[in-house]
Formats: structure tokens, sequence, C-alpha cells
């Protein structure tokens, strides 16, 4: 059985803007609005999840979508530096902010890792496999970067490499354990 699984970044908001670690804020009114316009242009699908992350809900809220919660895709947990901005963390932990960024095994945040993070996901991925028909999901970044560390079978460290835009579709499909992949496409675009 080949599976396919297509996941959709959250629309733009004011903390994406000001590269703020996710504070629960909402999507801004463009972001909105470019939901809404793009609703009709995602591919059927048989399951619909969401990261559990405001932005992510109301995004899925605006596309038209009634989807379940998927705990196991929560963003990164980031700890104590949830709501700040990567300067403002930079300039009171330099050397923590340092050592994030260059090891994936590193959490002096207090929260989750990107090798933790990546490894969640993974298990998603491989249980993923054992569901019939395409699942679409709504889902932070983060989550899009470590699927595609994962499919890539790329190192951790790759995970920083990686931009995912607001509103882009970025879809695998496999069996066995062996994913293609295909992504960054804007749900606007007339897929």
């Amino acid at each position: 059985m080949t599976t396919r699984v297509s996941f959709v970044s959250p629309a733009m908001s004011s903390s994406l803007r000001q590269a703020r670690f996710d504070d629960g804020g909402s999507i801004d009114a463009g972001g909105e609005a470019r939901a809404r316009a793009a609703a009709g242009s995602l591919p059927a699908a048989a399951r619909i999840v969401v990261s559990p992350g405001v932005r992510c809900r109301e995004t899925a809220a605006a596309l038209g979508l009634d989807a379940e919660d998927a705990r196991e895709l929560a963003g990164l947990d980031v700890g104590r530096w949830r709501g700040l901005t990567l300067a403002e963390v930079g300039a009171a932990e330099p050397e923590a902010v340092a050592r994030w960024l260059t090891d994936p095994d590193s959490a002096p945040h207090g929260g989750e890792s990107v090798t933790d993070l990546c490894a969640r996901v993974a298990h998603w991925l491989r249980a993923a496999q054992e569901t019939d028909g395409h699942t679409l999901a709504v889902v932070e970044p983060e989550i899009v970067r470590a699927v595609v560390v994962r499919v890539l079978g790329a190192p951790p460290a790759a995970f920083w490499r990686l931009d995912v835009p607001p509103l882009t579709l970025t879809s695998v499909s496999g069996r066995d354990g062996r994913w293609n992949l295909r992504l960054g496409h804007p749900l606007d675009s007339g897929m």
C-alpha cells in the first residue's frame, strides 16, 4: 500500500514576522485572507490532522478543514524561550543559542532537542504508513523540516538549513519505509 501525506505550513502571523518562538498567537489578517483564498486548492484527503498550536488550528479553519488534533505533531518545545524573539534570546544567552543551532542534541532552553523532535516525527511517519488513503496535516514549519530530514535520511544538523514558507504544501509518498518527497508548493498556485 502506498501512503501519501501532505503537510501544509501555517499562515503568516506576527510571531513569524518577528522571528519569535511560538507564543500561541493568532495568524494575522493577511495570512487568514490568503488561507481562505487557497481553501479550494488542497488535494482531497481521507484524514485531516492539525498540530495543536493556535496558528495551525486557525489556518486549518481558514482553509475550511475539519481537522483532528495530532499531539505528536506539536511544534518544537523551546521551553523557557517560548514567546521570545531569537534576537532577545541571542542577546541574553548567546552561547546557548549558538550551541542550540549547531548541536541538534542540545536543548539549552529546557525543552526538546531537534534530534528528539526528528525522532518523534519519524515515529509518526512510520505509523502514518499504516493509514490507508491520503492524509493532510496542517503543521508547524519545524514539523515539515523534521519530515524532510527523515525522508532524505539527512542528519538532524540539516534541520536548520531548511526554510518552510507560510502556506506551502510539502508532500511525501511511499511504502515499506521508503519515501519520495515533493516540497514547497504555494497553496494558491493552482496545484
